[in-house]
C-alpha cells in the first residue's frame, strides 16, 4: 500500500521537477550534518603559514623577499 506522502495542486510538474523537490525535503528532513573538526579545518593552510616569511609591502621588498 502507497502513502500519498506530495500532492501537486497546481500545474504540471516534470519528473526531474518532483525528483529535485523530493531531494531538497528528504535533505532537510535529515538534518544538520556532522559538526566540523575546528582543529582540522584550517590545517591545510597552516604549513604555509610556517614555511615562508610573512609579506610585508613596500618599495624593494619584492626584491628582499628572496633573500633570506
Amino acid at each position: 500500500m502507497r502513502t500519498q506522502v506530495l500532492r501537486v495542486v497546481k500545474g504540471e510538474p516534470t519528473a526531474e521537477e518532483l525528483a529535485a523537490l523530493v531531494t531538497v525535503l528528504a535533505a532537510r528532513a535529515a538534518g544538520p550534518g556532522p559538526a566540523a573538526d575546528p582543529q582540522r579545518a584550517g590545517n591545510w593552510a597552516t604549513y604555509w603559514r610556517n614555511a615562508r616569511t610573512p609579506f610585508h609591502p613596500g618599495p624593494g621588498q619584492w626584491r628582499a623577499s628572496a633573500h633570506p
